[in-house]
């Protein structure tokens, strides 16, 4: 068959030009599948962002969880910090109480050493042997001592005075060498220097 164009006449072939209409409209999409694209996009857009936005939200509600938290330690660090200062006062009174104490102590004994220095050695026990001991009364039985007690008008019968404690002198050092020269000084202090 043969055909004869115009170029101002369209032609028209009714066979492969049915063919290529279906081939169009396969390559391109109708505007219910655009519609229904769009539309299947902006839901998973949203389902994201909802997503985000619980996550956000439980984030942001932990972020004030803590900082009411943090809060709370402020208080809790300043009542610590409290105690510890009254426990410290306590143990620097205590400590304080006890050198004072100690001062003291050390001071005593300073003082009581100073004095033994002082004092000088018993040369015998006669002293104490010539010391007048009280008399005592000698009963058998409980009824006999307070009759006696009763009858007894002398003052030194029943109110002697306790005998003195006897002090143990200080042990003398060994007798020196006679090489040796013993000096006491007005302090008390002794000392040995070498005889040539």
């Amino acid at each position: 068959m043969t055909m004869i164009s115009d170029p101002d006449m369209p032609a028209i072939d009714i066979g492969p030009a049915a063919h290529t209409e279906e081939q169009a409209a396969v390559g391109k999409p109708s505007n219910a599948r655009i519609i229904g694209l769009v539309a299947a996009g902006a839901l998973l857009i949203t389902a994201v962002n909802i997503t985000a936005a619980v996550y956000f939200y439980r984030g942001i509600n932990d972020l004030r969880l803590v900082e009411r938290r943090l809060e709370q330690l402020g208080s809790f660090e300043q009542r610590i910090a409290a105690r510890l200062d009254t426990v410290n006062n306590g143990f620097q009174s205590r400590f304080e109480k006890l050198d004072s104490q100690l001062q003291g102590s050390f001071n005593e004994v300073k003082g009581s050493i100073a004095r033994l220095e002082q004092v000088v050695p018993l040369d015998s026990d006669d002293d104490m042997s010539s010391a007048a001991e009280p008399s005592v009364i000698t009963t058998s039985t409980m009824a006999e001592a307070a009759t006696d007690l009763e009858e007894a008008t002398e003052p030194s019968i029943v109110d002697a005075p306790r005998p003195p404690k006897k002090r143990i002198a200080a042990a003398l050092p060994p007798a020196p060498n006679s090489s040796y020269q013993r000096i006491v000084q007005p302090d008390g202090k002794v000392h040995y220097k070498k005889i040539n």
